[in-house]
């Protein structure tokens, strides 16, 4: 009976991209479990149970190094930092299989040469003893290629991450945390308020475009938030410059549901997942060109050329207009979204694991 260990441990942190991988790929894995199979989870400390009585549970005690009790035919890490892998001795009779969404790090400015160097180094450790890589974009996969050794016959292939979010399920009565919002059409993004996400770009949009608000919806804790809300003071807009910081589900949803437009302009993104959900609710999206953003957008997003105000203000501009206009465009739009489902993305990890044993 084939045996499949499932590395959910980021589950955490439900308010992180890889939390919400881990909770959403879990849930669809074990719905769709073919016959025979046993699968076994790392879990927080205290869920136990999160998908179900027929699965097995370990808890993650914080530890580098995690002894189970028991074999498995495949061990799946869900993300590439995870700090939980099967023990040498152990591996002998299992497949490793590892998921890497992103090698972001390599941008960031306020990381040195080597420490960038010490993080490839980590993850060229555990690419060395996997069986089988998925990236979580094309993009990403040729950025492992670059950055990495992918020793000759590993394979490395690419799976989509899958959406959540459902346009239904937006409540109808607006959240306390955004009633501000009402009276005023809006601009959005979602997202951590981090120098990455480029937003300071963003501002001067609201110059050019008057009647709008521009809602920057994430967690903003970094300094970079603070620079946001002096350079907004700067240009005199502050009072339609709306930073709610970290939104629950519901608010995600209504802000998602009533946006004029929503816009991403990331400077390294190793999915996008943003983009995808706005398109959900067929709302207008524009995006940067940059790293994996045209693999989610499609022909169906906008896309700024560059960073400049009044490029960002013209593209802004002719696209409001364009999709205004068209009457196909919102159905474009949705489509496109549909293009990742987690149902669809459980189905190609599951051909993985059987392809494995």
């Amino acid at each position: 009976m084939p045996s499949l260990f499932i590395d959910a441990e980021r589950m955490r942190d439900l308010n992180s991209g890889l939390g919400q991988v881990c909770l959403h790929l879990s849930r669809e894995l074990v719905r769709q479990r073919p016959a025979g199979w046993n699968m076994t989870f790392l879990v927080p400390k205290g869920q136990s149970g999160v998908f179900g009585s027929d699965a097995q549970y370990v808890e993650a005690t914080g530890l580098r190094k995690l002894w189970v009790p028991g074999q498995y035919d495949v061990w799946h890490c869900l993300h590439q930092d995870s700090t939980y892998l099967p023990s040498p001795i152990r591996q002998r009779s299992s497949k490793l299989m590892l998921t890497i969404y992103d090698l972001n790090f390599l941008e960031r400015a306020d990381y040195s040469v080597a420490k960038k160097a010490r993080k490839l180094a980590r993850l060229q450790r555990k690419i060395n003893r996997a069986t089988l890589l998925t990236a979580g974009s094309a993009y990403t996969a040729s950025v492992v290629k670059s950055h990495l050794n992918v020793p000759d016959g590993l394979p490395l292939e690419v799976i989509y991450t899958g959406l959540a979010v459902d346009p239904a399920n937006a409540p109808a009565e607006v959240p306390p945390a955004v009633a501000s919002l009402t009276d005023t059409p809006y601009l959005l993004f979602v997202g951590v308020i981090h120098p990455k996400k480029n937003v300071h770009t963003l501002l001067p949009l609201l110059e050019a475009f008057p009647d709008y608000k521009l809602v920057l919806a994430g967690p903003d804790k970094h300094p970079y938030a603070q620079h946001i809300r002096e350079q907004a003071d700067k240009l005199g807009v502050t009072d339609r410059l709306f930073m709610p910081g970290a939104v629950d589900e519901s608010t995600k949803l209504w802000l998602y549901a009533h946006c004029e437009a929503f816009l991403f302009p990331s400077l390294s993104e190793g999915f996008g997942l943003p983009v995808a959900e706005a398109m959900t609710f067929g709302k207008p999206v524009f995006s940067s060109t940059l790293t994996s953003l045209p693999e989610v957008g499609g022909k169906a997003a906008y896309y700024f050329e560059n960073f400049e105000p009044e490029t960002m203000a013209q593209t802004l501009h002719d696209g409001l207009h364009d999709f205004g206009q068209d009457s196909l465009r919102e159905s474009a739009v949705r489509q496109q979204a549909a293009l990742f489902t987690w149902p669809a993305v459980a189905a190609e990890y599951w051909k993985r694991y059987q392809r494995l044993v």
